[in-house]
């Protein structure tokens, strides 16, 4: 099991090695604008590394929504991040399922996935698989509670479509870690990548935000036993830069391959 972080963009490579890590996790673009991807100047070393590779798309994107222009601009950053993705050798781009606004169908949400799966396709599809993230927050999301994320499988599934299990967003999110792992996959049929963050906040409080895995309202040994049972690669998004990170990562490693 490779267990690594999200890392600064500007030399993953070396941010892992201080680490220890064996993934990396990083943004192409500002997380929070709708700049488009620029090529990494380290494109060639990403791709022949032995760290793993993913990139996670801009927070930005909500190809969910009914709001024309938010979820068209959505569908082809998610595309050209894609094709970025692919250009580091990413295994994966991860990607939050988004939600529709007050008052709209949740089920209109869920279509409008769909059709960004067909809007690609009508390209060649995706150049990097999109894993889809649970999300903490948000009576209208297509990924918080496992109800909505059971039927937006139902509109994509036939798709080429990963998921990524984040631990902070799922406790906060209201659904319980003990059998986390079993109830996604009865889903999903998969889990692609763990992000592995504890909550500074209770159980079904809707917030995202993270902690270190041996502080936070989450036992670090309950999400130990989510790590896995995953069996899938972790990253940690958890403060404290290299020396903070660096401690999530020897612990995990520590207990979960004992």
């Amino acid at each position: 099991m490779r267990i690594g972080a999200h890392v600064d963009a500007g030399d993953p490579l070396a941010e892992a090695a201080a680490r220890k890590a064996e993934v990396v996790q990083f943004f192409l673009a500002d997380p929070k604008g709708w700049k488009a991807p620029e090529e990494h100047p380290d494109a060639d070393g990403l791709r022949a590394a032995e760290v793993e590779v993913y990139v996670h798309a801009p927070y930005v994107i909500n190809v969910a929504t009914t709001n024309n222009r938010i979820r068209i601009p959505s569908r082809k950053l998610l595309l050209s991040h894609a094709t970025a993705a692919a250009r580091v050798g990413a295994k994966g781009l991860i990607v939050h399922g988004g939600h529709v606004g007050k008052g709209d169908d949740v089920a209109v949400g869920f279509d409008n996935w769909r059709k960004t799966f067909a809007f690609a396709a009508e390209s060649g599809g995706f150049a990097t698989p999109i894993l889809i993230e649970n999300t903490a927050g948000g009576d209208n999301a297509c990924a918080r509670r496992f109800d909505a994320l059971a039927r937006l499988w139902d509109a994509i599934g036939s798709y080429e479509v990963g998921f990524c299990l984040d631990t902070c967003h799922a406790h906060a999110g209201g659904e319980a870690l003990l059998d986390v792992v079993d109830r996604v996959k009865a889903i999903t049929g998969r889990i692609d990548l763990v992000h592995a963050n504890n909550s500074r906040d209770a159980f079904d409080s809707g917030a995202d935000r993270h902690d270190n895995l041996g502080q936070g309202m989450i036992d670090p040994e309950l999400l130990v036993a989510v790590v896995r049972a995953a069996g899938a690669p972790v990253v940690v998004e958890t403060p404290g830069g290299v020396d903070g990170q660096g401690k999530d990562i020897a612990f995990l490693r520590d207990r979960v391959t004992a």
